[in-house]
């Protein structure tokens, strides 16, 4: 069995041409406007688990979303199939959709002047020459190092090693085509530990655009076996308010409900606790957030938005201060504001603040709860209101001292944000929002 061979950075060009080709198909069939965005995308997927092969998955994927303007009138419509025949008929459905909808006064394409003239060299493409074969010695190699790691360690949900590769091309009628291609390798390791009080589970995984930037399959092994074993004997704690230890993943989802809150589509729609916020304070004044698009081999960097407008570096937090919405074009046009250059989001955003570093964050807080895990969706993004499930470790003396579950953490998102006393130093950046371990300085805490 072997990876059919295809590099994409080889298919870059004539993805641009079938762009370019839809266009044309767009002005013929009487568009006033039109944007394509093309995304192809090959890659392996390989699971072991107790040592033996699960499966082997091999993808090729490809899609056109073809988006047409008749004066403020918009149609969408989307296929995977690029023969003329199917471009054609697609081109036409977005044109009958177009023709039935209501106008919208900020429907349309961004300035071409926000467009890029020259795309920053972001070196994201780093094929890895994996075959199913090498790829499952490297996934058994991880999840042996796991199951190795203690013997309390008893059973395992499988170790998978990926790799994907993808190519972007988005062009509209205004003359703007731009494309990346880029590639994302991954490991990751989940197990299961038995002791007298029952089951735990976790996991661990490491991400990059780069296979030799990765950690080793024996670190991830081993780490996701310590934090299985960490998690055994959980305990409950007593009702109350304490400090709160977000860990670097958990902080991920926190400083996620602040994006949200001051995003364009939450904003127009009077659907955020931070309407009307820009120029206020809504975080502790020390916080800043900032994003950075053209940082080489990142996986949120990119040279563009999903409106062709180009990226930028910028701040959307300094000194605990709103200073710029996270804007596409349109939620600009909403709100009477420029964009950002944010349609599909933020690229390598970072949290920055007072640091402190992660091993005294513990010593910090003397006393609470460090959350590692959150579960529901207890979030009001009108109100702020913010209550959800939990498990992590309780901190006792600035020591940890042993693991809980089965907690309930709660509180008011405007109040958490202006009371994060400090951040560690131990960034995650194994995602687009890049955060480090985030103290709160206390928040009600429901157990026994």
């Amino acid at each position: 069995m072997t990876q059919p061979t295809l590099e994409l950075r080889d298919s870059e060009d004539r993805l641009k041409n079938l762009v370019d080709d839809i266009l044309g198909e767009a002005r013929r069939q009487g568009a006033d406007a039109a944007e394509v965005s093309v995304s192809e995308d090959v890659g392996l997927g390989v699971t072991v688990r107790l040592g033996e092969l699960e499966t082997v998955e091999f993808n090729h994927d490809r899609g056109f979303g073809i988006t047409l303007y008749y004066g403020k009138r918009k149609g969408m419509a989307s296929t995977s199939d690029s023969s003329s025949q199917a471009i054609q008929e697609t081109v036409s459905a977005a044109a009958n959709i177009a023709k039935h909808t209501q106008e919208d006064p900020c429907n349309g394409l961004a300035d071409i002047s926000r467009m890029p003239e020259v795309l920053p060299p972001l070196d994201l493409y780093h094929p890895w020459n994996m075959d199913p074969v090498a790829a499952e010695e490297l996934a058994k190699e991880c999840e042996a190092a796991g199951l190795e790691e203690d013997s309390r360690i008893t059973s395992s949900d499988g170790a998978q090693v990926t790799s994907q590769q993808s190519c972007r091309v988005y062009g509209n009628s205004l003359g703007f085509i731009g494309s990346y291609v880029g590639t994302r390798h991954g490991m990751s390791c989940v197990l299961i530990a038995r002791d007298d009080n029952g089951m735990q589970r976790d996991y661990w995984y490491t991400v990059a655009r780069d296979p030799g930037a990765m950690e080793s399959a024996a670190a991830v092994g081993a780490e996701a076996g310590r934090r299985t074993v960490a998690r055994l004997a959980p305990r409950r704690v007593a009702t109350g308010r304490f400090p709160i230890l977000f860990s670097p993943q958990a902080a991920g989802g926190l400083i996620g409900h602040l994006l949200g809150a001051i995003s364009g589509g939450a904003l127009y729609r009077k659907a955020s606790f931070l309407l009307d916020s820009l120029g206020t304070t809504i975080a502790a004044e020390h916080i800043g957030l900032a994003e950075d698009p053209h940082l080489p081999q990142q996986l949120g960097s990119a040279g563009f938005d999903g409106d062709g407008v180009a990226t930028q570096a910028k701040a959307f937090v300094t000194d605990g201060v709103v200073e710029n919405y996270v804007l596409s074009t349109y939620s600009g046009r909403k709100l009477g504001m420029e964009s950002t250059g944010n349609a599909g989001g933020v690229f390598n955003l970072s949290l920055t603040g007072k640091t402190h570093p992660a091993a005294q964050l513990c010593k910090e807080m003397d006393r609470g709860l460090m959350v590692t895990d959150l579960m529901g969706q207890g979030v009001n993004a009108v109100t702020g209101d913010y209550s959800r499930g939990a498990s992590g470790f309780w901190i006792e003396n600035g020591e940890l001292a042993y693991p809980v579950d089965e907690i309930t953490i709660a509180g008011n998102l405007k109040e958490i944000f202006k009371d994060i006393v400090c951040i560690g130093d131990d960034v995650d950046r194994r995602g687009n929002i890049r955060t480090p371990s985030v103290l709160i300085g206390n928040m009600m805490l429901a157990g026994e």
